[in-house]
């Protein structure tokens, strides 16, 4: 047959090419179910278990392929750092006048081996000793251990108890999709409640809640007055959106009440009437009803050091002391984290700890102390929330505008903890310099003049920044 009859019968490759091409896919597709239902009957031998092992269709010519190319240069964390090029490229930024009197600032390794160190000696952390608790929270309760929210029976017909069970996140309304780390929430405990008591015919409860599992003040007596309500609530175990009121700003004097009133009035919207006003009581050993599961404490710690979150990285501390035998009180968390950080080897020479998320000017850390927590986090992987949770320079979190005006080299290259008071500023977290090696570092001032706060952050930017625009190693 001449080609020019068979393109006349069959058409041009554009015409037959697709027809062909689907023939050879529904054709390995029957073999497939063929195969598959042989094994099912025990008529035919079983297939290969693994898709590379399938032979490919007669005539399908498939090219080889090529091994990945590397996206980057493998970072090597044992690479040794010069100690002169470390301190040759933060000395300038540290000369800076407006860092004030008193500068403690480190730089070390993962493996927490240490290059540079000023002898600046203990200062006030600020927020930089949240890496501390969330450390603490991590080691002691775990990464996936999580919070539950419950409603019990109460000792009196008709009674429930909403107890809480100390989740910094629970929110009142559920999560949108974009939220992270997702919020447990009284709407959806709400109407698992409301399912449970219908079912059983109840349609009218009294509420009483629980929030009695953390102890003494909820504010601490090491912190401003000016502090609440504008930068933390009264920490409690049971709150809702951090006891934040539904409209304004600030925090609620005392978050439970609300949070049991949004849940009553979330209860009648599902179909079970609360009479009365929710009041105070225990729950006792009463059957639960229904449950909410807060984020893992990896999420939580993550978030509470990207985000700088006071009010979570109390909550957590409470929780490190129930669970180290500490108690639950500030002093109970205070001693809890201490203990682990013992455990973990942490050195706490010229340490002094008051609370969990550095609020109190009388917190007092050295540079040595954060370089080892920072190394403890980066052995284990169960303990690297803390280097996870690391915000990145001028793009997330806390760090979302640092470096901005620094050199160009520590966008992207630097994730640190920001650690801010009046007359405080610090940045803490790991850096990766020119030659892939990656750094750990510590830098605070805090004795900063308030008017010269921001030329004050421009240096600690610049230290920082200098690092990662160096030939250290």
């Amino acid at each position: 047959m001449s080609p020019s009859i068979a393109r006349r019968l069959f058409g041009g490759p554009s015409v037959w090419l697709p027809t062909a091409l689907v023939l050879v896919v529904l054709a390995t597709a029957f073999v497939g179910f063929e195969v598959d239902l042989g094994r099912r009957l025990g008529i035919a031998a079983a297939a290969p278990t693994q898709p590379e092992e399938v032979p490919a269709p007669t005539g399908l010519d498939l090219p080889e392929l090529a091994a990945p190319v590397p996206v980057a240069t493998p970072v090597d964390l044992a690479a040794p750092a010069s100690r002169d090029a470390v301190r040759r490229a933060v000395r300038r930024a540290l000369a800076d006048q407006d860092l004030g009197p008193h500068v403690v600032a480190a730089v070390g390794a993962p493996d927490g081996r240490v290059w540079f160190d000023n002898g600046g000696g203990p200062g006030t952390p600020a927020s930089l000793l949240k890496l501390v608790t969330g450390l603490a929270a991590l080691e002691s309760l775990g990464p996936e251990h999580t919070f539950r929210t419950v409603v019990r029976r109460g000792a009196k017909p008709g009674t429930v108890v909403l107890v809480g069970g100390g989740d910094p996140f629970l929110a009142t309304e559920p999560s949108e999709g974009t939220t992270w780390p997702q919020r447990a929430d009284l709407t959806t405990l709400a109407a698992e409640t409301a399912a449970a008591l219908l079912g059983d015919g109840r349609t009218e409860v009294r509420l009483r809640f629980d929030d009695s599992l953390f102890t003494g003040p909820g504010l601490s007596p090491e912190w401003e007055p000016g502090y609440f309500p504008s930068e933390v609530a009264p920490i409690t175990s049971l709150w809702a959106d951090e006891g934040r009121p539904a409209a304004g700003e600030g925090h609620l004097a005392d978050p439970a009440p609300e949070a049991a009133r949004r849940f009553a009035k979330l209860l009648s919207e599902a179909g079970v009437k609360v009479r009365g006003t929710p009041r105070r009581g225990k729950a006792g050993a009463g059957a639960e009803i229904a449950g909410v599961e807060s984020a893992p404490v990896q999420q939580i710690a993550e978030q509470v050091i990207a985000a700088s979150d006071n009010n979570g990285a109390e909550v957590l501390a409470r929780h490190v002391g129930i669970n180290e035998g500490t108690g639950a009180s500030f002093d109970g968390g205070v001693r809890g984290v201490t203990a682990v950080m013992k455990r973990l080897g942490v050195p706490l020479k010229g340490a002094t700890i008051v609370d969990g998320s550095g609020l109190s000017r009388h917190n007092e850390l050295t540079a040595r102390t954060l370089l080892a927590v920072l190394a403890r986090s980066a052995e284990r992987p169960e303990l690297r929330g803390v280097i996870e949770g690391l915000p990145v320079a001028g793009f997330n979190g806390s760090a979302t505008y640092r470096l901005a005006a620094s050199d160009p080299e520590g966008l992207g290259r630097v994730r640190a903890k920001t650690g801010t008071l009046t007359g405080v500023h610090g940045f803490a977290g790991t850096v990766l310099d020119l030659d892939g090696a990656v750094l750990t570092f510590v830098v605070f001032a805090d004795k900063v003049d308030p008017a010269k706060a921001l030329a004050a952050r421009a240096a600690i930017d610049d230290f920082t920044a200098a690092l990662a625009a160096c030939h250290c190693s």
